[in-house]
C-alpha cells in the first residue's frame, strides 16, 4: 500500500476549522504539525511586546529576523501570551506584517524546510495557513481548502474569545473577519486563494469529526 501523502497542505479563511482539522489530521496519520498563522502571530506579539510600531517597518523587519535567528518561533508559551496570540488586535498586526515582501522571505523557508524535513519521529507533516498550496508548498500531493458562512466563523471566534474573558461583541468580530477576509484575498503578495487542485470542504454545519472523516478520505485516495 502507498504511504499517506505529504506534506499535506490545508488553507482557508480565519476561524474556518482549518487549524482543528490540521491538528487531527496530523494526530491521526502521526505527522508534525505547523500552524503558519502562529509563526506570523508570534512575530506581530514579539514586536509589539518590544514597543515598536508596525509602522516603522525597518525597525519591526529587524526585530522579527533577530526573534527568528534566536530562539524558535512557535515555542510554548504562557497560558496568558497563548491567549493574546488570538486577540484581534494581535491579528490584525499579524495579517499586516504578513503584507510585507521581507517577512514572507524570512518564514517561507522555515515553513518549506518544516515540510520536507519534519522533526523525529513524524512520518510527514500538515501545514496550515493561507497559502500553502499556493505558495509554500506548490507540489503537495494533498491540499485542502477549508471555509464555512461568515456567521458561523464569527459564532466560533466569539466563542472561542468570549471563554478566555470579556470579549468582543459577535457583530463586532463579523465585522473584523469581513475585513481580514477581503484584506487576504486582495493582498498582492500571497492571497489567500485555493489552490486549482484543492479539496474544498465547507466546515459550516459540520461537526470537527466529520470534517476530520472527509479529509481522511481524501488522503485515502491520495494514497491509491
Amino acid at each position: 500500500m502507498a504511504s499517506p501523502p505529504t506534506p499535506i497542505a490545508v488553507d482557508g479563511l480565519a476561524a474556518s476549522g482549518k487549524g482543528t482539522l490540521a491538528r487531527a489530521l496530523a494526530q491521526q496519520l502521526g505527522y508534525a504539525h505547523m500552524d503558519t498563522g502562529r509563526l506570523y502571530r508570534r512575530l506581530a506579539y514579539g514586536i509589539v511586546q518590544a514597543g515598536i510600531a508596525l509602522e516603522d517597518e525597518r525597525r519591526a523587519e529587524r526585530h522579527a529576523a533577530s526573534m527568528a535567528l534566536d530562539a524558535p518561533l512557535a515555542p510554548e508559551l504562557a497560558p496568558e501570551d497563548e491567549r493574546a496570540l488570538r486577540q484581534p488586535a494581535i491579528s490584525e498586526a499579524a495579517a499586516r506584517l504578513s503584507a510585507r515582501a521581507p517577512i514572507r522571505a524570512l518564514l517561507l523557508e522555515t515553513q518549506r524546510a518544516f515540510a520536507q524535513h519534519p522533526p523525529p519521529p513524524a512520518k510527514g507533516a500538515v501545514l496550515d495557513g493561507r497559502d500553502i498550496g499556493t505558495v509554500v508548498c506548490p507540489h503537495a500531493p494533498l491540499k485542502l481548502y477549508v471555509h464555512a458562512r461568515l456567521k458561523v466563523r464569527a459564532e466560533r471566534r466569539w466563542a472561542e474569545l468570549a471563554a478566555q474573558g470579556p470579549s468582543l461583541t459577535r457583530a463586532e468580530i463579523e465585522a473584523a473577519l469581513k475585513q481580514r477576509d477581503a484584506h487576504d484575498m486582495a493582498r498582492p503578495l500571497s492571497p489567500l486563494k485555493a489552490a486549482q487542485d484543492a479539496h474544498r470542504i465547507d466546515t459550516s454545519d459540520r461537526s470537527p469529526e466529520e470534517v476530520l472523516q472527509e479529509a481522511l478520505g481524501l488522503v485515502a485516495a491520495a494514497r491509491a
